[in-house]
């Protein structure tokens, strides 16, 4: 067959188009929306691991003294501030007694009237013995009568009656003039034992009353940590284990610490186990008390079982899974997974077998039917 000229004159063109659509084929299958998705992988292997525990706790003091006066009064002076050291047996501050004073010698006038009150009646019941004695003697030469005698005596156990009340009245007021005393002894406020002021709630001049707080000290030593755990994960959680404490304050910085206790009451409705964590040594400078803490407990270990990396875990239409590497290409499966701990291995129970490859990465959401490339590493991965 033979061209025409105007066909000839096409040829360029038709070749020129072609060549167009070729590179435009070539780049949608290997760069643009057709191109292969790059991965990396990750094999399913058996191993032991350690699981971790995470929680939540504010940071308390497991000492802490309360310093009030045991009467109402006026604070006269506080000689210490928050924040500073004090050792046991230290003044911080005196009461003035409102009205303590007055109430002594109220309690010595009426001790007075007392003593003078048994003086008469200790007279009263010496008169009535010498009387009953004398009627008794006179009985014996009938010198008087029988109702006569009976009568003395009973004066007598009237007499001897009123001085044991009169008795006992004054030592009442003894005691209460002694318990006056004492409370004038404890006017002063005491450190009961070393420690560091964490709360002064008064100031001088403020009227308190008995047993309100004015000073408050914690000892720095026995700082620990009131810690939360979720009941679904709290498998193992037991005294003694190593624990890393992060201060909501120091958040670069990581402290070691324990378990010193599982508490034996659970949180019924947060469901959640609370347990005490000290630190190995005492933090410097001390944390606030109330400061959130973020824990992390490393549980024993666990027999060996199937186990892949946290990040090939994905999520597709509600279903927990990791898309598999297969002939074909890649598959999602299904799983069931267990526990997990700090270098980001997890258990998987059932779907897969050791041996097994997943997909750990991608640049791209993947779904069944993607075509994918694998590498090394990638420098912008896609869940």
């Amino acid at each position: 067959m033979k061209l025409t000229p105007k066909q000839r004159q096409s040829i360029p063109l038709i070749v020129f188009v072609l060549l167009l659509l070729t590179i435009f084929i070539f780049v949608a299958v290997r760069s643009g929306p057709l191109a292969p998705i790059s991965v990396t992988l990750s094999t399913v292997e058996s191993r032991t691991i350690s699981p971790d525990l995470s929680g939540v706790g504010t940071v308390q003091a497991r000492y802490t003294y309360k310093i009030g006066p045991v009467i109402t009064g006026k604070i006269a002076s506080l000689n210490v501030n928050v924040g500073e050291r004090v050792e046991a047996g230290q003044l911080l501050g005196e009461m003035d007694a409102v009205d303590i004073a007055q109430r002594l010698q109220a309690q010595e006038a009426a001790i007075r009237s007392s003593e003078a009150v048994v003086l008469q009646a200790t007279a009263k019941e010496d008169y009535a013995k010498s009387q009953a004695r004398r009627y008794e003697q006179l009985i014996l030469t009938r010198g008087t009568s029988e109702e006569t005698l009976l009568s003395k005596r009973q004066e007598l156990a009237i007499a001897s009656a009123t001085l044991s009340a009169s008795i006992s009245e004054m030592a009442r007021l003894r005691a209460e003039r002694d318990a006056l005393l004492s409370q004038l002894k404890n006017l002063n406020l005491i450190a009961f034992a070393d420690g560091l002021v964490a709360a002064r709630n008064a100031e001088p001049g403020s009227t308190v009353t008995a047993g309100q707080t004015v000073i408050e000290i914690i000892d720095p030593d026995s700082l620990w940590i009131n810690a939360r755990f979720d009941q679904h994960s709290a498998e193992g959680l037991a005294a003694g284990l190593p624990a890393e404490i992060t201060l909501r304050s120091r958040q670069s910085q990581t402290l070691a610490g324990s378990v010193l206790w599982v508490e034996p009451k659970a949180d019924a409705v947060t469901e959640e186990m609370l347990a005490k964590i000290v630190f190995a040594t005492t933090p410097t400078p001390l944390p606030s008390i109330g400061e959130l803490a973020q824990i992390r407990l490393r549980l024993p270990a666990l027999a060996e079982t199937p186990t892949v990396l946290n990040a090939a875990i994905r999520t597709l239409n509600g279903q927990r899974g990791v898309w598999k590497l297969t002939q074909d290409g890649i598959l999602f499966v299904p799983v069931v997974l267990g526990r997990t701990d700090l270098d980001g291995y997890v258990q998987v129970l059932e779907g897969l077998q050791v041996g097994d490859q997943v997909v750990l990465y991608s640049d791209k959401t993947l779904k069944a039917d993607s075509r994918i490339h694998i590498t090394g590493s990638l420098t912008g991965t896609s869940r």
